[in-house]
């Protein structure tokens, strides 16, 4: 079993008081049925799970009146399993596919003899009639694929051996040079393999990239046929959109060029399709900023961003042949440094930190934008050698000294501190910001 570190997020949930219904979101093949099952079972002497796509006959119980009493009568009858009150948690599988579940949320909640998980991939979970959503009766938890940490676990990494590279991190020393080595390897092995559970532990128990390739390239069929099924009138322009990201994170802006699909087309035509993408969790939108002020959303071009996967496994196996073995080889800087700005972008993904990069053409160009302690922190991300030639991060500190909190750049070398206070990271650290 995969360790995970939403498994605490769930325990907290239940230990709390006031208890509402959890619902999990996140993109398909993340892990969220097999952590909700593994925990629910662990943790409760009951457990009911239904799935609203594999059972479609259980939708049926929340086809008439929505009031507790019906629906605990009507799932009562389908012989799911005792339904013991203080005693049983209750999963509601691919929710987006029984709209009224959603809705009878609040009046479960009420009712209050059971606690209540929901599950929806955001490939439609948004995109189906709820005639009224349990504002108030509902907490939300994003998921998603395992990160560097994560994959550390999976690997037999040891705590001790993580807390040596946090003190580091926090402290701003360089590791020892053996550990660091070990962790470059590690982290060249993360990019190639991503953190799709299935991948993780295909490669884990295989040792065996091809093997890995196959999971990942399933996955990336079944994305395909999601965007099929569920984007309506956007799925040719949403696949469109999904297939080219390799392609554009391989440019040196890396910014999304939507002329380079089609000729002569507007931002207006491909919206609903790129936000489909993003809603689906499949993909991260990062937004241009006009100006360095907080909050940035006051100052995003929504016409202007990057697009990045959600997973690099993912990004390596959908477009890149051959890249892999460049990777494990140690050549990060392949495809203009893409893949590695892929990676920090889906680490601070992670973090729910929205993502934005700032683009003045007449001399500043900075990959990452977030807000941190009342100020503004800068990432650079370097694949390369020239990892301290940064004269965009060095410009905006010159102008703006005030605002900005720190100024980190991720690169493939030992923890540094430069003489004008910007802070040289690996790139692996980027799981702890």
């Amino acid at each position: 079993m995969l360790k995970r570190k939403i498994i605490n997020r769930l325990a907290e949930w239940k230990a709390g008081p006031n208890k509402l219904a959890l619902l999990i979101k996140g993109a398909r093949q993340v892990g969220k049925t097999f952590i909700v099952r593994e925990f629910g079972k662990a943790n409760y002497k009951n457990f009911i799970e239904i799935n609203f796509e594999k059972q479609p006959s259980a939708r049926r119980a929340f086809d008439g009146d929505l009031d507790a009493r019906t629906i605990i009568l009507n799932l009562s009858t389908m012989g799911l399993g005792p339904l013991e009150p203080g005693h049983t948690l209750v999963f509601f599988d691919e929710i987006q596919s029984c709209p009224q579940a959603r809705t009878a949320i609040k009046f479960l909640i009420e009712d209050g003899r059971f606690d209540y998980v929901e599950s929806g991939s955001l490939l439609g979970i948004n995109y189906r009639e709820v005639s009224s959503y349990p504002v108030g009766f509902e907490e939300q938890l994003d998921m998603f694929p395992l990160d560097f940490e994560e994959f550390l676990w999976a690997k037999g990494i040891t705590t001790t051996v993580l807390q040596e590279l946090y003190e580091s991190y926090i402290q701003a020393v360089p590791v020892d040079k053996f550990l660091h080595e070990q962790m470059m390897k590690a982290y060249s092995e993360y990019l190639i393999v991503g953190g799709m559970p299935s991948a993780v532990k295909t490669f884990i128990e295989n040792d065996d990239f091809s093997q890995t390739l196959k999971m990942q390239r399933s996955i990336l069929n079944s994305y395909r046929d999601d965007i099929s099924k569920y984007a309506d009138k956007e799925k040719v322009l949403a696949k469109k959109m999904f297939d080219a990201i390799p392609e554009q994170l391989n440019k040196k802006n890396k910014r999304f060029i939507l002329a380079d699909l089609e000729k002569g087309t507007t931002a207006k035509k491909y919206e609903n399709a790129s936000m489909w993408l993003t809603e689906a969790g499949i993909a991260y939108n990062c937004f241009n900023v006009s100006a360095l002020e907080a909050p940035l959303s006051f100052n995003a071009k929504r016409n202007l961003y990057k697009l990045y996967m959600l997973d690099t496994g993912l990004l390596c196996a959908q477009g890149m042949p051959g890249i892999q073995n460049l990777l494990l080889s140690g050549n990060i800087n392949v495809n203009e440094g893409g893949i590695t700005e892929n990676a920090v972008g889906a680490a601070l993904a992670k973090k729910n930190l929205p993502l934005y990069y700032y683009d003045k053409k007449s001399r500043s160009e900075l990959d990452f934008i977030f807000v941190e302690n009342g100020g503004l922190a800068i990432i650079e991300v370097k694949s390369g050698k020239d990892y301290k030639q940064h004269a965009s991060l060095n410009h905006i500190y010159e102008d703006a000294p005030g605002k900005i909190s720190r100024r980190i750049v991720f690169c493939k070398y030992n923890v540094e501190t430069g003489t004008s206070g910007v802070v040289y990271y690996p790139l692996y650290m980027a799981m702890f910001l």
